[in-house]
């Protein structure tokens, strides 16, 4: 299966990033959202980096 990591057009809060990480794991955002919210100090640099490098998802 050939699956690449992009970010939601669907599910975003801020840029899509989470929603993109969950689709791409097959679960919901939430758990995501929270890993990024409790580890804030290293994660905010690699969401920053992540919502500039990740294409968004293609639209049917």
């Amino acid at each position: 299966m050939n699956r690449k990591l992009n970010k939601s057009v669907n599910d975003r809060v801020l840029f899509g990033v989470c929603g993109g990480i969950a689709d791409f794991f097959g679960i919901t955002p939430l758990p995501v959202r929270i890993i990024f919210l409790l580890t804030l100090g290293g994660s905010f640099w690699v969401y920053v980096v992540l919502s500039y490098i990740l294409d968004d998802a293609p639209t049917l």
